[in-house]
């Protein structure tokens, strides 16, 4: 046995009789769904439930798994201590899914009470998860649950991590219904919650559009500008959703679209199949990842060769590598402060530097500082030699700081900000994805730092970087 029943399901409390009193009767529609949805995975004969919630416990390195023996919530915070939702988890296919999550070379874990407090964060089920829950329950639904927050990997790992799901089904023997919770644009309409994008209804349209063809490669390869841009909080469960259905005919139907609220909620049915070889998708997912990187290695710049080469031979154990000064191009022979910055799959894998030079020239300074990107940038595993190909790198060569008399002259996308407070201090490099204003780099830097975002007795100065690819 295995996944028998995959859905996406919103998450709006509104829709909730008792949270929406009365609004709740514009979301009609995906209530009805949300309904047809519970009465499919009744009728579908399965023994568990796996809810992937993007409100859950997130980690950027990690897949999180409620390892709570009783899972419990409610929708107290949304004003409606009642009904209080009760599952008993499934630590059998929990355990599994960690153990084959292993053999992707994922992370994930099981967050009992002891960890969780450790982490200082709540393992009370979140309305990505009592949402849904409300009406499988009105449906008829009651079933062990394993919930599941997403996190911030790859789209490749977050699809492996729904193979991962689906493997650990077969070995158990289980029949296994798994949901996406998962909203769509937050940003539809003028008076939407996280304000207007222009571009947001075409973004839904189009992403409703990809989970209707089950148009795996379509999803993966959505610009992240217009994802960033959309706000939503669905596509990476969606995704993770779709990993479970690797290598199987799919009958997808969307059940229902609407946005009352500006707010997108789509509700979609995806019931596996015969086996179909040409719908394994992970070695389609992984040539083009590959593709891409060999693509950009070819043509980059030599300072960024010089940090690539020198991480990839630390971590090889292998000598660095010897650049003489007639090798070096005149721009670098100089000292200045650097940044490495190290992606994967395109998300941050570290990033290390200096505002002020601590070595003779620029070329060390990079050497010195690509190390300490890959290898003890303390938000990251040190980068394993397995790692390696996947791995693109980037290189910021700083002007000296400037004290800020007038924030109005900065421009994000051109200046990067140091924010310092007493003996505190925080920095944020400019032109970063999905960081629009100078307010939006100062709130981060002040983050760094460990400034209260809302205190103004700050110094700041700013920078200017050559970014080297």
């Amino acid at each position: 046995m295995s996944i028998v029943q995959c859905g996406v399901l919103p998450h709006p409390p509104i829709a909730v009789p008792e949270v929406g009193k009365g609004e709740d009767e514009k979301v009609k529609d995906t209530q009805q769904a949300a309904l047809e949805l519970g009465r499919r995975i009744k009728d579908s004969g399965a023994e568990v439930l796996v809810i992937i919630s993007p409100h859950s416990p997130l980690f950027a390195d990690a897949i999180a798994l409620n390892k709570a023996k009783q899972l419990k919530g409610s929708l107290a915070n949304f004003g409606a201590p009642s009904p209080v939702f009760e599952f008993n988890n499934a630590p059998s296919l929990l355990n599994e899914i960690v153990v084959e999550s292993e053999k992707h070379n994922l992370v994930a874990v099981g967050l009992d009470q002891e960890l969780a407090e450790d982490l200082d964060v709540d393992l009370s089920l979140d309305h990505g998860v009592t949402v849904p829950l409300y009406f499988l329950q009105q449906a008829g639904v009651e079933l062990p649950l394993v919930v599941s927050s997403m996190s911030m990997f790859s789209f490749e790992q977050l699809y492996r991590f729904g193979s991962a799901v689906a493997n650990a089904a077969n070995k158990l023997n289980k029949k296994v219904a798994l949901l996406a919770s998962a909203d769509l644009s937050h940003r539809l309409t003028p008076d939407a919650p996280a304000g207007y994008e222009p571009s947001a209804a075409q973004f839904d349209k189009e992403l409703v559009s990809l989970v209707q063809s089950v148009d795996v490669m379509g999803l993966m390869n959505l610009d992240k500008d217009r994802i960033e841009r959309a706000g939503e909080c669905g596509l990476r469960p969606i995704i993770m959703m779709m990993g479970a259905l690797d290598g199987k005919d799919v009958q997808s139907e969307v059940l229902s679209y609407e946005g009352p609220f500006g707010v997108g909620y789509m509700v979609a049915s995806l019931k596996p199949g015969a086996d179909n070889n040409s719908r394994r998708l992970l070695e389609q997912i992984e040539k083009q990842r590959q593709s891409k990187v060999k693509n950009k290695r070819k043509n980059e710049s030599f300072i960024v060769t010089v940090a690539r080469s020198t991480l990839e031979n630390y971590v090889l154990g292998k000598t660095p590598p010897k650049i003489t000064p007639i090798e070096t191009p005149d721009e670098f022979k100089g000292a200045a402060g650097t940044f490495v910055s190290i992606k994967k799959e395109g998300q941050l894998r570290g990033c290390i530097g200096s505002v002020f030079p601590q070595q003779k020239n620029i070329v060390q300074e990079v050497m010195h500082n690509a190390i300490n990107a890959g290898i003890h940038d303390p938000r990251f595993y040190p980068v394993g030699p397995e790692e390696l190909d996947e791995l693109t790198y980037s290189v910021d060569v700083l002007t000296n700081p400037e004290l800020v008399t007038d924030i109005s002259k900065l421009d994000p996308k051109k200046h990067g900000v140091i924010v310092k407070q007493d003996d505190k201090s925080g920095l944020l490099l400019p032109d970063l994805e999905g960081i629009e204003t100078v307010g939006e780099q100062v709130k981060i830097a002040k983050e760094k730092a460990g400034i209260n975002p809302q205190d103004e007795n700050i110094q700041l100065e700013s920078f200017e970087v050559i970014r080297y690819l």
